[in-house]
């Protein structure tokens, strides 16, 4: 039985969850000057971010772009020495296919609506089109402190926008149901527009000209030579490089205040196997599931809030193919609403999008297609097998390509991807206010304040700032969550 004791402060801090957030949260508790053990019940790092490989190539199983017009990510990756690897898309140029073929995304949108009718031409019918443009003559729409983004913008607009390209959008990065997720927490910008204006056409118009009078240059996503996947492994090489310990294969079963009856002065006790660790402050970077059990004993109420989080389960099919079999269309990609009934909800050309990929494997294409939303479970019973049939049909309807790859490789995440309902905001605030009560103790990551990775890089660093005493971060965070996506396609 291994034992660690603080001696005041915050000098020593258990971080639960190796994940880009833990991670991120241990980078910069040793910047603060802590001593940090980083605990993993996994047998590696990186969370949802997985580097791997197939018929030689490197690619990403996880995540495989980082929002760049958020500093958090972008930084971290210097910090730690990946400042030469950052790479733009060689491509932006993306697909929907929907009503039967693949058609251009439209520009001129913020998360699928349109400033004006005639932006989304192509992709809506004519009523369709119709529709939008008596936004202008309809009363407000009312969004009290919250709304679903499908359900206001149906409204507003039709629910062939919702159907067509909002769903779409919102759908690859929270594989979640447009209906339902919260417009505060996954889209403020609109929020915020429909908060302010009666006409959302208006509102949207005004969120583009402050981004135009912004003038801001520079891509709007990044990836990283080699794979996203390599963040969190050069994360963990520069935290264990200063001193830090990363345990993997650790799956913490109890965790406990100690020192009372004093609570200021309270430590934590933290068990994980045969370790027993009694720290200064400890920092939960876990999957809400996971917080709940560690927190039932000593913040029955926070528990209770994490019991609610709901996540969906999603799988990637990723295949290569010899590049004289694979003709394959101009761009990134595509994506697919739902409404059009099939498997695949996007597929990525991952050699055309990222240039790296084919600087490396000249004779190699390599795309990945995603499978599996909020609610749909059928489709995941599949074996690996079928859901790389079910990937090639769909690839082929859409595309023509028709040939036999050379190797396919299914990634699973199972309740990989924390769900936004409505009322989420004040649902992480409930959690929060009473993690506060207990000296010491923060949590971040996906479940709180947006699934990207800047986004679970700023929560794990408003949750190092709390543990000092600092709570300006997560307030911040609990009423202006960080956006996860960017008024574009993507995967």
């Amino acid at each position: 039985m291994r034992e660690v004791r603080g001696r005041g402060g915050t000098g020593q801090v258990v971080v639960v969850g190796a994940g880009i957030a833990g991670l991120a949260a241990a980078h910069r508790l040793l910047q603060r000057g802590a001593r940090v053990t980083v605990l993993e019940a996994s047998g590696r790092v990186g969370g949802k971010l997985l580097p791997g490989e197939i018929a030689g190539a490197r690619v990403d199983l996880g995540a495989e772009s980082m929002l760049a017009r958020r500093p958090e990510a972008v930084t971290l990756a210097r910090e730690v020495g990946l400042a030469g690897h950052l790479q733009p898309p060689a491509t932006a140029t993306a697909s929907i296919w929907t009503r039967g073929a693949l058609r251009p995304m439209p520009k001129g949108h913020v998360m699928g609506v349109p400033g004006a009718a005639a932006a989304l031409s192509g992709v809506l019918s004519e009523e369709g089109l119709a529709r939008i443009g008596r936004d202008a003559e309809l009363p407000r729409t009312e969004v009290g402190e919250d709304v679903a983004v499908g359900r206001y913008v149906a409204a507003r607009l039709g629910r062939e926008v919702v159907d067509r390209l909002v769903e779409p959008l919102l759908g690859g990065v929270y594989a979640g149901d447009a209906y339902r997720i919260s417009m505060r927490s996954a889209v403020p910008q609109l929020f915020e527009a429909a908060r302010t204006h009666a006409s959302l056409t208006e509102g949207v118009r005004e969120i583009q000209a402050r981004a135009s009078a912004a003038r801001q240059t520079g891509p709007v996503f990044l990836g990283i030579r080699g794979g996203v996947g390599s963040l969190p492994l050069a994360v963990a090489q520069s935290v264990r490089a200063r001193g830090a310990e990363i345990v993997t294969g650790a799956p913490v079963t109890e965790l406990r205040r100690v020192g009372r009856p004093d609570p200021a002065g309270a430590a934590w006790r933290v068990v994980a196997g045969d370790r027993v660790l009694e720290a200064d402050a400890v920092v939960l970077a876990v999957p809400a599931p996971v917080a709940a059990r560690l927190l039932r004993a000593e913040s029955p109420g926070a528990a209770a809030g994490l019991d609610t989080v709901e996540y969906a389960s999603m799988a990637l099919v990723t295949l290569a193919y010899r590049r004289a079999d694979a003709d394959l269309p101009d761009g990134s990609g595509f994506l697919v609403p739902p409404v059009d009934g099939r498997t695949i909800k996007a597929s990525t050309f991952a050699s055309q999008k990222w240039g790296w990929i084919a600087e490396e494997n000249p004779d190699l294409v390599v795309l990945r297609t995603s499978v599996g939303r909020y609610g749909e479970t059928e489709i995941l019973r599949r074996d690996d097998g079928e859901l790389a049939d079910v990937s090639r049909h769909d690839l082929k309807e859409a595309t023509g390509l028709d040939a036999t790859p050379v190797a396919t490789l299914v990634t699973r995440w199972d309740d990989g991807l924390p769900q936004y309902p409505v009322g989420h905001h004040a649902r992480v605030a409930r959690i929060r206010e009473q993690v506060a009560l207990l000296p010491g103790l923060a949590v971040c990551g996906a479940p709180y304040d947006g699934v990207g990775i800047p986004a679970c890089i700023a929560s794990a660093y408003a949750a190092v700032d709390q543990i000092h005493g600092d709570p300006r971060g997560v307030q911040q965070l609990t009423a202006h969550p960080v956006q996860s996506l960017h008024g574009g396609a993507g995967e």
